[in-house]
């Protein structure tokens, strides 16, 4: 019967959770597309998340790009199928790479972030005093930056998409010895719109993610220094793991047969 309570106290907790998480989730959305809505706070959560966010971002970009073409032709040389790399690069970063990977930067970078700021805020009172103040707290804080998430990240992911090739580019023509005209041929003709399309839908969805997680963990964090720390930490985390999660849905949604 011990054991049995166990696992009833662990349900009924993750319940419990889930319906915060749910409720909280509902009320950030329904304040993001009622007014009034705050430009400012929008533009400058924005300009944090994407314009900020670029160096990170870029430097991932074109390695992996350099990487993944170097690694290809590895791999392909074995095969004889060393034409197929320029292909291989233009797909792999518009469809998986550069939206997972400028999602997971940016969720280590401006998650974290958020989460510390707005879990100071707490732990300081501040949000009670915006309370205090007739100041909706979930307009002035959550909602600028779900909104400047869903809108910047794609973005960031364009830019990344963009970069990488040129990575690849670079490896391909200058060190691999291909032609650059041929490569850059390869690269346009075998790209389609829905992989940069589903690229873009993938990175609005991990921007929301980021976002609202990293809200989330800083809104209910509790227990001073220490419960920031914890709330930075559970936004990082969760906010990688729903990012692996819906990439495969998506892909999945948009690729299968």
């Amino acid at each position: 019967m011990n054991f049995l309570a166990v696992i009833g106290r662990v349900v009924l907790r993750f319940l419990e959770q889930l319906g915060r998480f749910t409720l909280f989730t509902l009320t950030s959305v329904s304040h993001c597309v009622r007014p009034p809505i705050f430009p400012r706070l929008i533009g400058r959560q924005m300009i944090d998340i994407g314009y900020y966010s670029l160096p990170v971002v870029g430097l991932t970009a074109i390695f992996s790009g350099m990487v993944l073409a170097l690694q290809s032709y590895t791999g392909f040389a074995r095969f004889n199928a060393e034409s197929a790399i320029a292909n291989v690069v233009v797909l792999s970063l518009t469809r998986e790479l550069g939206p997972v990977l400028a999602g997971l930067m940016v969720a280590g970078r401006i998650g974290a972030s958020m989460a510390a700021e707005i879990g100071t805020m707490r732990v300081t009172e501040q949000i009670d005093a915006l309370t205090t103040l007739s100041t909706n707290p979930y307009k002035y804080l959550i909602a600028p930056r779900l909104i400047a998430g869903l809108l910047m990240l794609p973005l960031l992911v364009l830019v990344a998409d963009i970069i990488g090739v040129f990575g690849g580019y670079i490896v391909g023509v200058y060190k691999l010895g291909f032609n650059p005209n041929v490569y850059l041929s390869n690269t346009i003709d075998f790209l389609e719109p829905i992989d940069v399309i589903s690229g873009l839908v993938k990175a609005a969805v991990f921007g929301f993610i980021i976002a609202l997680m990293g809200c989330y963990n800083g809104f209910n964090s509790k227990g001073g220094a220490q419960g920031v720390g914890s709330a930075t930490t559970n936004a990082v985390v969760s906010s990688s793991i729903l990012i692996l999660v819906f990439n495969y849905m998506i892909t999945e949604l948009f690729f299968s047969v």
